[in-house]
C-alpha cells in the first residue's frame, strides 16, 4: 500500500504541489518562489537535490527532498532533511515513518555519518513524531541562514 520511490522530471509538478502545501501549513507560502522549471533544472539537471515521493495505493501522497553534507568531525558525508511533507489527510498511516527510514537506508548504504534537519519549534506534532524516530534535539544549536540582499552583501566583502 506505502511504496516509496525516487522522483523522476515528470514528477516535478507534484513536488511543487507537495511544498507548496508545505509552506501552507508553516505559514511561509509568501517565501515560496519556486517553480516547476527551477525545480527540473536544480534536482534533475544540476543533481543539488534529490527528491522521494511516497505513494499510497499508487498516488503521490508525500514527499522528502534531501541533499548530501559533510561532518568534519566524523570524516563522512551525510544526509541533510530539506523537506518532508505528508498530506494532512494521510498523516498517521506509517507514511512519515516510510520516508524517514528509507532515508537512514539511503544514509546506511552510502557510508555514511548521520542524517539531519530542522524543525520548526512551534510544530510540536512534528517535533513528537521526530522523537519517535531517534532524533535527539540539538538544544545548543541555532540555525543561522543568510538570503537575498543580505546574502549579496556579504558575497561583496570578498
Amino acid at each position: 500500500m506505502i511504496n516509496i520511490r525516487f522522483a523522476e522530471r515528470s514528477d516535478c509538478e507534484t513536488i511543487l504541489s507537495f511544498i507548496t502545501e508545505l509552506a501552507i501549513y508553516e505559514n511561509m507560502l509568501d517565501q515560496v518562489i519556486a517553480t516547476r522549471d527551477s525545480l527540473e533544472q536544480n534536482i534533475f539537471d544540476k543533481g543539488y537535490a534529490r527528491v522521494i515521493i511516497a505513494e499510497y495505493d499508487n498516488i503521490p501522497v508525500g514527499f522528502a527532498l534531501f541533499f548530501n553534507n559533510f561532518s568534519t568531525f566524523l570524516g563522512k558525508q551525510g544526509i541533510y532533511l530539506e523537506d518532508l511533507y505528508v498530506k494532512e489527510t494521510m498523516r498517521g498511516k506509517g507514511i512519515g515513518q516510510k520516508l524517514i527510514s528509507f532515508l537512514a537506508n539511503i544514509v546506511i548504504k552510502e557510508e555514511g555519518g548521520r542524517l539531519e534537519w530542522a524543525c520548526l519549534d512551534w510544530n510540536t506534532p512534528s517535533l513528537e513524531f521526530y522523537k519517535k524516530q531517534g532524533a535527539s534535539l540539538m538544544d545548543q544549536w541555532t540555525t543561522l541562514r543568510v538570503t537575498g540582499k543580505n546574502l549579496e552583501e556579504l558575497a561583496k566583502k570578498y
